[in-house]
């Protein structure tokens, strides 16, 4: 028998493509052995040779090749069997083992369950060196990411009798490698430090270890090329290079230096400024609404909002498909940017149909009466943003998109309103711990959508060692399908104070009629009968005139204007109102009060928000009858001046006790040394709070705050003797709804004071 053995050498083929071998072979059978998972049908798929050809070296090689690009075997051989006649091919192949395990050993930065996601084989699956190559690669680069520059990723594989293998990836860490020093050469219009603030990659500092930052990410870094780039376009300097950084690694191992070349060019002013293209107003009107003018430094920013301006005019027009491009045309010699904005209007777009979708519960007449568009209507960019805003206020919706479509030809254009509907009702049951009422116990349903009619429904109840409470209220903003508000609330409290209790039960009604989408007027009218009782006996003249039982039906007028940007979490916008309740219709008491508030919030970076709040307040006497107790102004807790006790800011007076002189036998009355709080006609406080985000998914926020102010009696002056206070705290808007946790710190204790307080709340934040 004659036999000739033909092996897969692919490296020396490639090197020697000039050799061929030209000994022919008639082949009579051809025999695959050796696989033992790879289906036959698969390798006869790939190989051209078949019983009866008569071949060739070059074929046989070229088939071994094609068996060995199916990456499914370690060792592939071909070997030519001759009898009698025409002889037989014999492909003989070796498989790669099949992977039952995956393993991974000296990760400890990387959870195994991160690389597990960044491996790409599966088991099982059968061997694979590139696959194998490239998730050890993978493996590698995610570690670069987290600064480890020096990791070694290598890879064993361990088989068994059933040749079935288990792999493992050994991790080789290192040191972390860290951003030691970045340094700028060439800027001169910058320092340093002002480049170096503005990019995202930092220098390490004592809490890398904690916070990560000093990691070299080349993403990260080619942006940051970009920001800088950015900051000189900015200032007129357009010829700005800004280099490939250098990268050093140290001898340590450990950290690593970067150096930046810039190469700053000349400053560039702005020169001839024109317009040209489709116009709707003169070149003067239009011109004047650019904020680039014939002299200024040239700022590339600013060019980029004028376009949008200009954008915003024509698509407020109902041109939806407007283009307005800035043509620049440098002059090298007068160092002068001359900017042409060239528009093109396109046609005029009507709206076509406005499709809602995503709502299951929400009915489609609630969103659609936010909409500031209608079919018919000339489309107008402000008002669909406008739109969007306030069916995101709306607050029933994780997600609000708003998109434009094809309409039935090109002068329509659809409106496509997709939603994403959030649960908007809670129901409650369960014990707490409040810092002002104890213990308390408390169940509630609530409902912002009821019914999925934007209706508000309320039903809640607590009680507690201090305080008992039942509420129900309902409020339709949209009564009747008009643009007017309706609702009502009935109530029953108990609350024990230090020196009295009181009871009440009541119910109010209220109408608000909106004048803008930002200003509405609310009238709301109370009816309320409380008694007073358990008075101390100690308790001061103010405090023991007004036990037993009265009424009162008072009316309030309120004027709100809210411009914030997301009404439930505000992060620019102000919030001001100014109200009046006048009580004397009927009922035992009467009193006027008066009430300002203003808040304002300013955003910073990284999702950070500064507000101010002020809230000014007075009330007075009517028909010669005294103030009720508890409609006087009470300040401290965490609603109003943090850091003090709740209540126990403002006018107070000393104590009394009845003592029998012993001289004459009789009944008399002794100031004592301590003091009890009787609430002001007079209040004024601020807060000034410093929010940023911890958890940003999970809606954890940090805030620092700082407050001023107190109470006072009518014939006492408006903010003297302020109080203030610092602290800080924690929100969050948990499933049982905006949780406070805040401590703070009286910078000013009297001697019967405690110099900080720690307080939490469920409720809506103030």
């Amino acid at each position: 028998m004659y036999k000739r053995v033909f092996t897969a050498l692919i490296v020396a083929m490639h090197l020697l493509p000039g050799i061929s071998m030209a000994q022919e072979y008639a082949i009579g059978e051809v025999v695959i052995e050796g696989n033992r998972r790879v289906e036959r049908s698969a390798i006869r798929s790939v190989i051209s040779i078949e019983a009866g050809q008569t071949v060739s070296d070059e074929d046989i090689d070229r088939d071994i090749r094609a068996i060995y690009k199916l990456g499914r075997f370690e060792d592939v051989s071909a070997e030519f069997e001759k009898s009698d006649g025409a002889g037989t091919l014999i492909f003989r192949l070796t498989e790669y083992p099949l992977i039952r395990n995956i393993e991974y050993s000296g990760n400890d930065e990387l959870s195994t369950e991160k690389l597990r996601e960044l491996v790409t084989i599966r088991t099982p699956e059968i061997y694979s060196p590139r696959e194998v190559a490239k998730s050890s690669e993978a493996i590698k680069k995610a570690y670069i990411e987290e600064g480890f520059h020096a990791v070694e990723i290598s890879s064993k594989i361990d088989i068994n009798d059933l040749h079935e293998a288990t792999l493992t990836f050994d991790v080789k860490e290192g040191d972390k490698v860290l951003i030691r020093d970045i340094r700028f050469e060439g800027n001169t219009v910058f320092t340093d430090r002002q480049l170096k603030k503005v990019i995202e990659t930092k220098e390490r500092w004592f809490l890398s270890w904690l916070t990560g930052r000093g990691t070299y990410k080349q993403e990260v870094l080619e942006n940051d090329l970009e920001i800088i780039a950015d900051q000189y376009y900015n200032d007129g300097y357009v010829q700005v290079k800004v280099k490939q950084p250098l990268v050093t690694l140290r001898e340590d191992k450990q950290s690593m230096d970067l150096l930046i070349e810039i190469e700053e060019g000349e400053q560039f002013q702005i020169g001839e400024m024109d317009v040209q293209g489709d116009l709707i107003r003169s070149k003067e009107d239009l011109l004047k609404l650019v904020k680039l003018t014939e002299g200024d430094i040239f700022n590339r920013k600013q060019l980029r909002e004028d376009v949008f301006t200009l954008n915003d005019l024509y698509a407020d027009q109902g041109y939806a498909y407007v283009n307005v491009s800035p043509l620049t045309r440098l002059d090298v010699q007068q160092k002068r940017i001359n900017v042409t904005f060239d528009i093109e209007q396109g046609i005029q777009v009507v709206i076509g149909r406005v499709q809602i979708s995503g709502n299951t519960k929400t009915r489609d007449k609630v969103i659609r009466r936010e909409m500031k568009l209608v079919e018919g209507e000339l489309f107008s960019a402000s008002k669909v943003k406008e739109s969007r805003r306030r069916i995101n206020n709306l607050g029933f919706f994780e997600e609000v998109n708003v998109t434009t479509g094809k309409g039935t030809d090109e002068a329509h254009m659809d409106l496509d309103v997709n939603v994403k509907e959030r649960p908007t009702g809670t129901f409650s049951v369960g014990f707490g711990y409040s810092s002002v009422d104890g213990i308390i116990g408390q169940g509630s349903v609530s409902q912002e959508n009821f019914l999925g009619r934007a209706l508000k429904l309320n039903l809640a109840g607590s009680f507690g060692g201090r305080s008992t409470t039942y509420q129900l209220g309902v409020l339709d903003p949209y009564f009747l399908d008009k643009d007017l508000a309706l609702g009502f609330d009935v109530f029953k409290t108990e609350r024990e104070y230090v020196d009295f209790s009181k009871k009440a039960v009541g119910a109010n009604i209220k109408l608000g009629i909106p004048l803008t989408y930002d200003l509405r007027t609310f009238f709301l009218y109370r009816y309320e009968e409380k008694e007073i009782f358990d008075v101390d006996a100690n308790a001061s003249f103010l405090i023991r005139d007004q036990v037993g039982t009265s009424t009162i039906s008072s009316i309030t007028a309120s004027l709100t204007r809210n411009t914030t940007d997301y009404r439930l979490d505000p992060s620019m916008g102000s919030v001001s109102e100014a109200s009046i309740e006048f009580a004397g219709l009927g009922g035992t008491e009467k009193f006027a009060k008066y009430n300002i508030d203003h808040r304002h919030f300013f955003p910073w970076k990284w999702g950070t928000v500064f507000s101010a709040h002020g809230r000014l307040g007075y009330i007075q006497e009517v028909g010669g009858e005294d103030i009720p107790l508890d409609e006087r102004f009470w300040l401290g807790g965490i609603n109003t001046i943090r850091g003090f006790e709740t209540r126990e800011v403002g006018p107070k007076v000393r104590r009394t006790t009845e003592q029998i002189d012993p001289v004459t036998g009789k009944t008399v009355t002794v100031p004592t040394d301590e003091f009890e709080f009787i609430g002001g006609e007079k209040q004024a406080y601020f807060n000034f709070e410093y929010t940023f985000p911890l958890l940003k998914d999970m809606g954890l926020k940090g805030l620092l705050f700082f407050d001023a102010g107190n109470a006072w009696r009518k014939d006492e002056d408006y903010f003297s003797n302020m109080r203030y206070s610092v602290g800080g705290g924690i929100r969050w808007f948990s499933p049982m709804g905006p949780l406070r946790l805040e401590w703070g710190y009286n910078l000013d204790p009297e001697e019967t004071e405690k110099p900080s307080q720690f307080e939490f709340s469920i409720g809506k934040f103030f």
